[in-house]
């Protein structure tokens, strides 16, 4: 297995593993699945502040993992959001760790100090492997969700990437890991 970088061209892929999560699981609250063109911009949008990676095994994407936004004020700049998906059939192979591992090792760089894994559950198996990876589950909040038929819950997963100061900078944007690893 390998990780890389995500690519606009691995969108169609991502849709799909994505889609079986959105179509039958409340993990996601989405009713409807992003098309691959849809996908395509989330991943733009995403790239450049943000890391995106994917992993491929003999050359299949098999899942993908990436940071985002965790909330639109500035004083939130320093904590960002995870999300990971791996292929229906997939699982407990290890892409998610290599994955989280690849993710993790990143945001650390960039200056985040805090990344947070916010989880639709009931999902035993997520909440599990986010506390294998170290995060700490900080909150619940009940019946937030309504999706296949009944109100789900969402739970606040939290992992410390940085020690926290007050003199913190702001985060550095993805792209300018990349170039300083070039340099």
């Amino acid at each position: 297995m390998i990780i890389r970088e995500a690519d606009v061209n691995d969108a169609g892929a991502l849709s799909e593993i994505y889609k079986y999560y959105v179509d039958n699981f409340a993990y996601s609250f989405e009713y409807v699945a992003p098309s691959a063109a849809e996908f395509a911009e989330r991943m733009t949008e995403i790239s450049g502040k943000y890391p995106f990676f994917v992993c491929e095994d003999d050359g299949e994407i098999i899942g993908f993992a990436y940071a985002h936004r965790f909330k639109e004020r500035k004083a939130y700049q320093w904590v960002c959001e995870t999300s990971i998906y791996v292929k229906n059939g997939c699982t407990q192979k290890g892409a998610g760790r290599l994955l989280y591992e690849h993710l993790l090792s990143v945001l650390k760089k960039q200056g985040f100090v805090k990344a947070f894994a916010i989880l639709g559950c009931p999902n035993e198996g997520s909440e599990i492997f986010h506390q294998k990876m170290g995060f700490k589950h900080v909150a619940t909040l009940p019946n937030i969700g309504y999706k296949l038929g009944s109100w789900h819950d969402i739970k606040y997963y939290v992992y410390e990437l940085n020690p926290i100061r007050d003199d913190m900078p702001e985060p550095l944007e993805y792209h300018q890991i990349n170039q300083k690893q070039g340099e």
